[in-house]
């Protein structure tokens, strides 16, 4: 193979993920300036991929006049991080939240209204109805669609592995063909990685590598890429564990229970109500207690209601789950669904992990700015990767206007190029890129995840060096697939390694089962309501782990 890449790309803006937060940061940019080259790479095909994947039933997080307000929502956000969150990019989102939702109306989303003439919206919070429905099937392809009619042009089958840098500064990305293993290198001025978070991480009950919550591609190649160039992350000991359909990993919680669903223990009490935000402490006390498994019934509500579940659910929200109903002969109207807990996932969606930013959207890397998923705004959901990808491509455009062009360090690309060089061998190597997934996951279920304590993390560390190791000289790879595989192996042992790092620093537990500490039990606001940031030190495999300060309203730095 050669030394030197296989193709070249030029691009003011290159977007590193054609998700939610990429599509609507391509879109804002040729918005602002039709004359930039934005370039996507995207790993999958840009029209069905990214975690809505196709349609979307709600919008989490908008603040309509007169019923809401940003003041609230930040109340909100606060007590469900738990104190944990920088208030001026939650309340930024909150702010620019209406005016979204009114953006994709004008595109045609369609967001249904009640019969004064008002959007439906729903408590999903600890205070406020934020939650806004949204009835949109084919969401994806209007946002792809809206990026592509601009101008971009969208690099698929690309996943983005390496930061390139030029004195400091963001020179572009180079990338791998997940098909071929070709190398693709972007110089570019400006980069926004918004390639989603760790979705596929720890190994779900089901044992199937892509059965997971979150879009199975997520794999946090943007945390990975971020820590390797420097920058920092935060969130990363917060590992969130949804609550979820048994045995097809599919979400429930948040559209039936809003609507009247009542979840049950195993002697029928109801341990929950009409309400959603406090449902995993609850689940979390009744499995603890013997009660489990708990189950979601829908037969006590009006036949309208359960009509317009069963609408948002097989329309909209993953319409395979239609199909899985039917082949268990369950029905609403008469049968409990059964819930299990599933997979843990690091992500700023659902989570308050990711690349640490401010609310511009800004890295501590010159050029560089993150949004959606790979972002550390917590509990975003699809509100904030809609509007820190506007952010993101504003920040961006202006970066541009006022940077000079950048250089293309040849000798990084070649590192790359020669690492996969080395890679892409089956001569000695007997280990399947599969089989390393699934005891890498595997192991992250028994050491990583909670209940956590100082031996089971350490033991990790230990055991990620071997990994490591067999990744790089063991592992058989025989075509680009393959190697895109064993990337993403390495992805996850990467961000297992920075949420084992972030974890034995808090020493504390926080957040419920997302960070519990057996050896630490309690919550300890005196020292630790604050940040853990990690970075890399001068030693690629020596993780940095230290305090952050909070920043409150004003801008200024909290002390604990």
């Amino acid at each position: 193979m050669t030394n030197q890449a296989e193709r070249y790309l030029e691009a003011d803006i290159l977007i590193v993920g054609g998700g939610s937060a990429g599509c609507m940061a391509a879109h804002r940019a040729l918005e602002l300036n039709p004359d930039l080259k934005v370039v996507i790479f995207e790993k999958g095909d840009i029209k069905y991929s990214g975690s809505i994947a196709r349609g979307m039933d709600a919008l989490n997080i908008v603040a309509i006049p007169n019923i809401s307000s940003p003041e609230e929502y930040l109340e909100a956000a606060s007590r469900g991080a738990n104190g944990i969150l920088d208030q001026p990019a939650s309340y930024e989102m909150a702010c620019r939240s209406f005016e979204l939702l009114k953006k994709l109306e004008n595109w045609g989303v369609y967001f249904p209204l009640d019969k004064k003439g008002n959007y439906c919206t729903l408590q999903l919070h600890y205070v406020g109805e934020f939650l806004t429905a949204m009835e949109e099937p084919d969401l994806k392809v209007i946002i792809s669609r809206r990026a592509i009619d601009k101008g971009t042009e969208v690099i698929n089958r690309v996943m983005g592995l390496r930061l390139l840098l030029d004195d400091g500064r963001t020179a572009g990305v180079a990338g791998i063909d997940v098909r071929s293993g070709e190398v693709i290198v972007c110089r570019s001025k400006a980069v926004i990685i918004s390639s989603g978070g760790a979705g596929r991480f720890s190994l779900p009950n089901s044992g199937h590598l892509y059965g997971t919550f979150d879009f199975p591609g997520n794999t946090g190649d943007g945390y990975a890429m971020a820590y390797r160039a420097g920058i920092e992350l935060t969130g990363m000991e917060h590992c969130w564990r949804s609550v979820v359909i048994k045995d097809v990993n599919i979400p429930l919680l948040g559209i039936t229970m809003p609507r009247g669903g009542r979840m049950l223990d195993i002697y029928d009490q109801v341990i929950m109500e009409k309400e959603f935000h406090n449902s995993l402490s609850i689940i979390e006390k009744a499995v603890s207690e013997g009660r489990d498994p708990v189950r979601i019934k829908l037969a006590h509500l009006t036949p309208e209601t359960i009509d317009e579940i069963e609408h948002i659910l097989f329309s909209t929200e993953r319409p395979v789950q239609q199909r899985f109903f039917a082949g268990r002969h369950i029905d609403f109207r008469k049968d409990d669904i059964e819930l299990w807990p599933t997979d843990s996932q690091i992500c700023g969606g659902h989570g308050l992990a990711g690349i640490r930013i401010n609310q511009r959207t800004e890295t501590n890397i010159p050029g560089l700015f993150a949004a959606g998923d790979a972002a550390s705004v917590p509990k975003q959901h699809l509100t904030g990767a809609f509007v820190f990808g506007e952010i993101a491509a504003e920040q961006a455009v202006a970066f541009v206007s006022q940077n000079s062009d950048v250089r293309l360090d040849e000798k990084q690309v070649e590192a790359l190029v020669e690492e996969r060089n080395r890679r892409h061998s089956a001569n000695g190597r007997d280990i399947e890129v599969r089989d390393l997934e699934f005891k890498v996951r595997r192991f992250i279920n028994d050491y990583v995840i909670s209940p956590k304590n100082a031996y089971k993390l350490k033991k990790w560390l230990a055991w990620a060096e071997r990994f490591q190791e067999e990744l790089g000289n063991q592992t058989v790879i025989r075509n680009g697939h393959e190697l895109s595989k064993l990337y993403e192996v390495e992805n996850i042992i990467r961000c297992a390694c920075l949420s084992a790092s972030a974890s034995l620093e808090r020493k504390e537990s926080r957040w419920g089962q997302a960070h519990r500490r057996t050896d630490y039990p309690e919550t300890d606001n005196e020292n630790w309501r604050c940040h853990v940031v990690v970075r890399r030190s001068t030693d690629m495999e020596k993780v940095q782990a230290m305090k952050r300060p909070l920043i409150d309203l004003a801008g200024q730095e909290v002390t604990t």
